[in-house]
C-alpha cells in the first residue's frame, strides 16, 4: 500500500499525458479531452500532503504529464531519422517535449497554488474552475509565440470534428476552445467528489457548478447552430489543387527534375479538362526543383511554358532569390499577362528552415549545418495575391503558417477571402504529422470566416469552408491520402469584408486570461505573505 501511494500521483500524471494524446490523430478518438486532465490534477491536489516542497513536487508531476504528452504527438518528428537515417533524429519528439514539458509544468505548480479546502460551495468550485482555465488558456497561448512559437495541439484542436462547439473561435481563437475544455475538466473532477461528500455528511446542496458548466454547453452548441445558419453572402470560384506525390530525397536532385514536370503537366491537364475548367490552378510548397523567377532555370521554363499554354492563373511555392538571399515563396503567375506576383515566408520553420542563433554559437552551428546548412531570409509583407478573373484576394499560407492564427488575420485584415496554404508534409513520410496540421489548420477558417484550400506535396489536400468543415478530400482508392491526384471543386469565398471580432481584436481573449492569472498569482501571493 505504502508503494501505491507513493507510485500512484505519478501513474495519473502519465496518464493524462496518455489521455491528451489520444485526442489527436492518429487516434483523434477527442471525447478524451473533457477528463483527460482530471488524472493530474487529483495527483496534484490529493497527494504529497506531508512533502517539505509540495511545490516542485507538482512542478514534476505537470512536467511529466507534459513530456509524455509531447513526446508521444509529436512522435511523428521521428520520421526525420527515417528519412536520413539518422538514429538521433528519431529522438526529436522526446527533444522537443523537454522544453514543451514547462508548459504542462507550470500549470501543474498553479493548480497546485490554488486547491481547495474543500468542495460543497458551488461558487467556490466555478472559480477554481475559472482560474485553472485562465492559466490553461496561457500557457498555450505563450506555447504559440514564445521562442519562434510551436503551438500545436493546443488541447481545444482536439475538437476539431465538432463544429458546432468549435464556432465561438470566431472571438476568441482556438484557445476560448481550450479554456472550455480545461474548464470542464475541473468541473469533472470536482461534482463526484462532491457528491461524495454530501452523501457522506447526509446533506444535499444545490449544484450550480454543474448545472452552469452545462448550461454553458448547451449555450455554446446553440450559438454553434445558430452561427452555421447565418450564412455570409459568397460566389463559387472554381479550384483545382494538385498532390504530386513527389518523395522528399527527389525533390531537388536534378537527375529527376524531367519526372517532377511530366507528374505537374500531366496532372494539371486532367484538372484543366474539367467541365467547367478551374480558374486558378495550385501547385504545393516547394513544388518545381529550383527558383521559378530565375529565368535561367529550368523551372522558370516549364513554368512560364505551361501557364501560357493553359490560360489559367496558377499559384504555386518554390524557392526564391533576390539580393543574395533565399527565400522559401509564393507565386501566382496570371494566365492572361505571365505577370508574377511573389509572397516570402513570413514565419519560418526554427531548425527546418534557419537555426536560431547561429552566428552565436559556432560549435552549435557546425552540428546543425549537417541539416540545415543555410537559413532562409525571413519576410516582411502580408502579400495578397490577386486573380486575373474574380474577386478572390488570396492570402499564400506557406507550410505550417495556417496553423498560426495571429499570422493568419494580419492576411484577412488586408482584404484577404480566400487563405491557400501550400504545404510539403512530405518531411515526416506516411505519419500523422500531415492530418495534425489539417487539424490545427481547420481553426484559422473558423476564427476569420473564411474558406480554405491546401495544396500539399503528399499528405492531405482538401477543402475546408468558413465553418471549419472538411468538403473535399484528395483520396485514392484505398482512402489514402498519400496519393497523387489533383482536387477540383468550387470554393465559395464571401463577397463582403466582414470582419470577425477575432480578426479585428487578436488573441484578446488569451491576454485577458494571462490577466487574470497574473491577479491570481498576486493575490495568493500576498494570503501566503499574511498567515507567515
Amino acid at each position: 500500500m505504502k508503494k501505491v501511494t507513493t507510485l500512484w500521483p505519478w501513474l495519473a500524471a502519465i496518464c493524462t499525458g496518455l489521455l491528451c494524446t489520444l485526442c489527436f490523430p492518429p487516434f483523434d478518438q477527442s471525447w478524451f479531452c473533457w477528463f483527460a486532465l482530471t488524472p493530474l490534477i487529483a495527483a496534484v491536489w490529493f497527494s504529497g500532503e506531508n512533502s517539505k516542497r509540495r511545490w516542485l513536487r507538482n512542478l514534476l508531476l505537470g512536467y511529466l504529464a507534459g513530456v509524455v504528452f509531447f513526446s508521444a504527438t509529436f512522435s511523428w518528428l521521428g520520421s526525420l531519422g527515417v528519412l536520413y537515417q539518422n538514429f538521433w533524429l528519431r529522438g526529436l519528439s522526446l527533444l522537443l517535449a523537454v522544453y514543451l514539458g514547462v508548459y504542462f509544468a507550470f500549470w501543474g505548480w498553479f493548480v497546485g497554488l490554488i486547491a481547495p479546502r474543500n468542495f460543497l460551495a458551488s461558487w467556490r468550485n466555478l472559480l477554481l474552475a475559472f482560474l485553472a482555465a485562465s492559466a490553461w488558456t496561457v500557457h498555450e497561448w505563450i506555447r504559440g509565440w514564445l521562442f519562434g512559437g510551436f503551438g500545436w495541439n493546443g488541447l481545444g484542436v482536439s475538437l476539431h470534428n465538432t463544429w458546432p462547439l468549435i464556432q465561438i473561435a470566431e472571438f476568441t481563437g482556438v484557445t476560448g476552445l481550450s479554456f472550455v475544455v480545461a474548464f470542464a475538466n475541473v468541473i469533472a473532477l470536482t461534482t463526484p467528489l462532491r457528491l461524495y461528500l454530501e452523501a457522506k455528511a447526509q446533506q444535499v446542496r444545490p449544484h450550480f457548478d454543474l448545472t452552469l458548466t452545462l448550461a454553458g454547453f448547451v449555450g455554446l452548441l446553440a450559438f454553434g447552430l445558430y452561427s452555421v445558419q447565418n450564412r455570409q453572402p459568397t460566389e463559387p470560384l472554381r479550384v483545382a489543387a494538385v498532390q504530386a506525390d513527389v518523395p522528399q530525397q527527389e525533390k531537388f536532385d536534378a537527375q529527376f527534375s524531367a519526372e517532377i514536370f511530366e507528374r505537374f503537366q500531366r496532372l494539371s491537364e486532367i484538372a484543366l479538362h474539367s467541365n467547367p475548367p478551374p480558374a486558378l490552378v495550385i501547385w504545393p510548397e516547394s513544388s518545381m526543383p529550383n527558383p521559378v523567377r530565375d529565368p535561367a532555370t529550368e523551372s522558370n521554363d516549364f513554368v512560364t511554358e505551361f501557364s501560357a499554354s493553359s490560360k489559367t492563373d496558377l499559384l504555386l511555392g518554390t524557392l526564391d532569390v533576390e539580393n543574395g538571399k533565399d527565400y522559401n515563396a509564393a507565386v501566382l503567375i496570371s494566365g492572361a499577362t505571365q505577370e508574377m506576383q511573389v509572397y516570402w515566408k513570413v514565419h519560418l520553420v526554427p531548425f527546418g528552415e534557419y537555426v536560431p542563433l547561429r552566428n552565436s554559437f559556432p560549435l552549435f552551428a557546425a552540428v546543425a549545418k549537417k541539416w540545415v546548412p543555410g537559413d532562409f531570409a525571413t519576410g516582411k509583407r502580408y502579400t495578397l495575391f490577386r486573380l486575373t478573373n474574380g474577386h478572390a484576394e488570396i492570402a499564400p499560407l506557406i507550410c505550417f503558417e495556417d496553423t498560426i492564427g495571429d499570422l493568419t488575420r494580419q492576411f484577412v485584415i488586408r482584404g484577404a477571402n480566400l487563405l491557400v496554404n501550400l504545404t510539403n508534409d512530405g518531411w515526416f513520410l506516411h505519419s500523422a504529422g500531415s492530418q495534425q496540421h489539417l487539424t490545427n489548420a481547420i481553426f484559422r477558417c473558423v476564427e476569420t470566416r473564411r474558406p480554405l484550400v491546401r495544396a500539399a506535396n503528399t499528405g492531405v489536400t482538401c477543402f475546408v469552408n468558413q465553418f471549419g468543415r472538411v468538403t473535399q478530400v484528395l483520396r485514392d482508392e484505398t482512402g489514402s491520402t498519400f496519393t497523387e491526384g489533383v482536387l477540383t471543386g468550387e470554393i465559395k469565398i464571401p463577397t463582403e469584408q466582414e470582419l470577425t471580432f477575432y480578426t479585428r481584436h487578436g488573441e484578446l481573449f488569451a491576454k485577458a486570461c494571462a490577466v487574470i492569472t497574473l491577479l491570481a498569482l498576486v493575490t495568493a501571493g500576498m494570503l501566503r505573505w499574511r498567515k507567515l
